[in-house]
């Protein structure tokens, strides 16, 4: 256990840089390939709530470690299918001392992606009640934000903050993996919210 860790201090390796060759794999993420972007060119998160995420809670809490319970609210599968590639070597939040648990009674953040279909409310809740205090609650792409173009309708409502308070945002339709893992650092008080503003003012087109 110790040997990679030594190894690691040996070589100086820093495995919290992000390989700067062209992600050239054809994928589903929008935006520039991470390797050529600039510094912070995915840094698309922000707080819905100011007062939710607070230096006295979780932010003290999780400085060091974040357990996170993803749940499935009605996506599509592209935001999942983003999410689950934070996990595998090339972005490996394990670094950042970010794991995932598979109950909500270890999680210290709730991350929900999808509109949040009618059957799903309930169990959402029941996972939201189930965590232990304080709790974040992070929604994941436009349709957990809105309900993007499967609501609000019959089957689904207009996001997650109409069955939870929502406290950090990640908007993109879907938001790349680096955008989930801002996400993340802002919940755990690492890095600063997203500046909010209008095309005109020289936002992101491709972040709003």
């Amino acid at each position: 256990m110790s040997g990679w860790l030594l190894k690691g201090l040996k070589t100086g390796i820093r495995t919290t840089l992000y390989p700067k060759v062209e992600e050239r794999a054809p994928g589903v993420s929008p935006g520039r390939p991470e390797g050529g972007g600039p510094p912070g060119d995915y840094e698309w998160a922000y707080k819905i709530q100011r007062d939710a995420v607070d230096p006295g809670g979780v932010e003290k809490t999780c400085r060091h470690s974040l357990h996170i319970r993803v749940v499935d609210g009605g996506a599509c599968g592209a935001c999942l299918s983003e999410i689950s590639q934070i996990t595998k070597p090339y972005y490996d939040i394990h670094r950042l001392g970010f794991f995932i648990t598979p109950t909500p009674r270890a999680a210290d953040l709730l991350l929900v992606a999808g509109p949040v279909t009618g059957h799903m409310k309930l169990p959402l809740k029941k996972a939201f009640e189930a965590m232990p205090g304080p709790k974040v609650v992070m929604a994941v792409g436009t349709c957990a934000l809105s309900g993007g173009i499967f609501g609000p309708g019959f089957a689904s409502g207009g996001g997650v903050s109409e069955s939870l308070p929502v406290d950090i945002a990640v908007p993109g339709c879907p938001p790349p993996p680096l955008a989930i893992i801002h996400g993340l650092l802002l919940a755990a008080g690492r890095k600063a919210p997203a500046p909010l503003r209008s095309p005109g003012a020289g936002g992101r087109r491709d972040a709003q």
